[in-house]
Formats: structure tokens, sequence, C-alpha cells
């Protein structure tokens, strides 16, 4: 237990220092990053710990991994805004599992909230899409809690009470894990309005009560999810 301790303190250090050196402009916006091994002998450690700091920068969209190796840093707004970042609290293959078992419940929970809602409900999703078009046009917001609500009407709405305590059983970490994602997208203008209009699809299909088209539309918005924060098992 104190290896494994351990190991993850040095990747946080790690990331700490790499962050430093992409704020202070020793590793320049637009420019490569030292390979793996040149870094793990700058920092004096193995390249395990800096394969997992890149990896976090990579899924967070502050530096791009290129094909055949190597990384470099991306010239977008993101870079001042790193220590807003929840490193230390959501790791980013805890991200990916959860959004993994999202699909699994919640594709199927929208088929039957499609056909099983009330007219109160229907009145419900609009509110919260409504407060998730607002933190679009707000480049402050960050839009975790409305999204949140969006989800939750359509559990409730499923009338599955197993369905709706699941995900109430990890509903901290589901908060946590949606704001780490969407924070991706602050200074994106258009990544965030893709967004909202995946769930403007979602409302769309859960207002005909159309089954087969509010399964596919959450699909289509979870999976996009997963690959936006580099889930390689979503195609597979």
């Amino acid at each position: 237990m104190d290896s494994i301790i351990d190991r993850k303190k040095v990747s946080s250090q790690v990331l700490e220092r790499i962050k430093d050196n992409i704020k202070s402009g020793e590793f320049p916006a637009g420019e490569k990053l030292p390979s793996e091994m040149e870094l793990a002998r700058q920092f004096g450690v193995s390249r395990a710990p800096i394969r997992e700091a890149l990896s976090i920068l990579s899924a967070s969209g502050i530096v791009e991994s290129r094909q055949g190796g190597g990384s470099r840093v991306n010239a977008v707004p993101l870079v001042d805004m790193l220590e807003q970042i929840p490193y230390d609290v959501v790791k980013v293959e805890e991200v990916h599992d959860l959004l993994e078992m999202r699909s699994v419940i919640e594709v199927e929970a929208a088929a039957f909230a499609a056909v099983r809602h009330t007219s109160a409900e229907e009145e419900e999703l609009k509110e919260a899409l409504e407060e998730f078009s607002k933190t679009v046009a707000d480049q402050k917001e960050v839009g975790a809690q409305a999204d949140f609500s969006f989800h939750r009407v359509i559990l409730k709405a499923a009338r599955n009470p197993f369905l709706e305590q699941t995900m109430n059983n990890v509903s901290g970490l589901l908060q946590k894990a949606l704001d780490y994602s969407l924070s991706q997208n602050v200074g994106r203008q258009e990544k965030r309005e893709e967004v909202y209009e995946e769930h403007q699809v979602i409302y769309e299909a859960f207002c005909r009560r159309d089954p087969e088209a509010a399964r596919t539309a959450m699909r289509t918005h979870l999976e996009n999810a997963r690959r936006k924060l580099g889930d390689t098992r979503v195609d597979h």
C-alpha cells in the first residue's frame, strides 16, 4: 500500500512541476514537450509517473499527444486555468469508469423516461435545459450543476427506483466528474454549444415520447464525453 501511495505522490509532484513549467513559459504553448525519458531525467524519477502526469494533461486538453510519440502544449486559454482543475480530487481513470457506467444505465433510462414521464417532469427537464443554456452563454460558468439536474430528471422519470438509487449512491463523484469534464470546455465556445445541442436532442426525443431516439441521443452524448476525455474503450 505504501508503494502505491508513494507512486501517486510522485506523479502528483511531477504533474505540478510540468504545470509550473507550462505557466512560466519554460514549456511554451505550441511547442513540443521533452520526451518522457528526458522529463524523467530532469525530474529524477522513473518514466511511470511521467506517463501518468502526461495522460492527465492530455485528457484535459492542455497537452496533445501526437501519433508516433511526443506531446505538444496546446495554445488554449485553459493553460491560464490550471489551478482551477481539480486533478487531486478526480482522476481521469475514475471519470472513464464512471462515464462507462453511466452509458450502461442512462442509455436505457432515457428510453424508459421517454415513455413513462409525466407532464410535470417534462417541464422540469425544460427548466434544467434552460439553466444549462444560461451556463453556455456565461464563460465563467462550468455548468456541472445544471447538467446534473438535467440527467437526474431523466433518471427519476424512468420510473425504476433501483436505477435512480444506483446513481444517487455515486452522486458526489458524479458531480465532481461532471465538473471535471465540463471544465475542459471553458474557453471553447464551440465545444460548449455542442454539449448543449446534445442535451437539446435528448430533450426533444423525451418530449416526443420516442424511446429509440432518446436511447440513441443519450448514447451519442455519453460516448462523445468519453472520447473527449481520452477513453479508448468507447469504440471497442
